[in-house]
């Protein structure tokens, strides 16, 4: 299919694209078809946390397309946040099936669900006779080993997953190393969910080399990849790169904008470290810079360091692979 023509979604990421994220993102560079949110885990009072609740607000997210994601194990709870994502007026709620975290995955949520396929289908049965919204997943090829997919796909299809988002990884490979395009294109074969691609698209070349392979896909997630070239889907619809003016516009909306939610400049700071962890493989030689960065302890250590990336680095076209922060180009 023609590239341009490609339907993309933001993976969300924990602490990174929250309401204020989506809102500056959308208004300035757009090119995203959906948003995913963080993920909210429900607490056993059934109540949504102040934090929920800012980055669910119909407010906060008026006009821009967002679908909330849920990380759970209790059908129960699942039933519950899609009623409160009702009623919020969202129109689709997403569970989270692929979160490779330790402190996530021992208490069997995330990628650990995957562990116990049964219960995972008891889960869905519950879950989908009695869910108010439709219901997409977003998911990995299992926890150990790339033959678990094979199960987990059986138990997919047994249900009307709205969409079926593949990140082709095993939990313990997080986000490193190869994806397993074989067991994409295996899901890609035999599941009866639509089927959403999601892993390392990172330039224009990985997503036309994406399409190419697989030119039945329609869809794909990216989540590192926006991070790092907030301008990325803008030059995937034919517009330009971003300039430094407007990066530099970008990530001063982004901090004024944590600085007024949080009332305090410290926390903001602490906020735009995180985006810079991918944001600064966008600039050439940015490794000292990355290395000060993931050592700034207040405002105006971050303040100084960002004029300093601004004034000193030049800014790519594309940003750098693997996005691992320091600003190194993949070997």
């Amino acid at each position: 299919m023609e590239i341009r023509s490609l339907r993309v979604e933001t993976a969300p990421l924990e602490g990174i694209t929250t309401w204020l994220f989506r809102r500056t993102h959308f208004s300035m560079f757009g090119g995203v078809d959906r948003y995913f949110t963080p993920f909210f885990s429900p607490v056993s009072e059934h109540i949504l946390t102040a934090k929920d609740l800012r980055d669910l607000s119909p407010e906060n997210n008026r006009g821009i397309p967002t679908v909330p994601q849920v990380m759970t194990k209790r059908a129960e709870d699942f039933l519950w946040a899609a009623e409160q994502a009702r009623d919020l007026g969202f129109e689709e709620v997403n569970l989270n099936l692929g979160c490779p975290s330790g402190t996530v995955t021992a208490k069997g949520k995330g990628a650990g669900f995957l562990l116990r396929p049964d219960e995972l289908d008891a889960f869905f049965d519950v879950v989908f006779s009695k869910v108010c919204l439709p219901v997409s997943v977003k998911t990995r090829i299992g926890f150990h080993d790339v033959e678990e997919f094979g199960r987990l796909l059986e138990i997919f299809n047994c249900y009307p997953i709205r969409e079926l988002i593949v990140h082709p990884r095993l939990r313990g490979e997080f986000y490193k190393g190869p994806v397993h395009l074989d067991a994409f294109a295996a899901a890609l074969e035999s599941s009866r969910a639509p089927v959403t691609y999601n892993g390392d698209l990172v330039t224009l070349e990985d997503l036309t080399a994406f399409s190419e392979r697989f030119p039945a896909v329609n869809t794909v997630m990216i989540g590192r990849g926006v991070i790092a070239d907030p301008a990325l889907l803008r030059k995937l619809r034919g517009g330009a790169a971003a300039t430094r003016e407007e990066l530099q516009t970008y990530t001063q909306t982004l901090y004024q904008g944590y600085r007024a939610a949080y009332g305090y400049a410290g926390t903001a700071a602490q906020r735009m470290k995180e985006l810079w962890f991918y944001l600064i493989n966008l600039f050439d030689d940015g490794e000292k810079y990355a290395k000060k960065m993931r050592r700034v302890g207040n405002a105006a250590e971050y303040e100084h360091l960002e004029a300093g990336i601004f004034r000193d680095l030049n800014l790519l076209t594309q940003a750098h692979k693997p996005l691992d922060g320091t600003g190194k180009t993949a070997p």
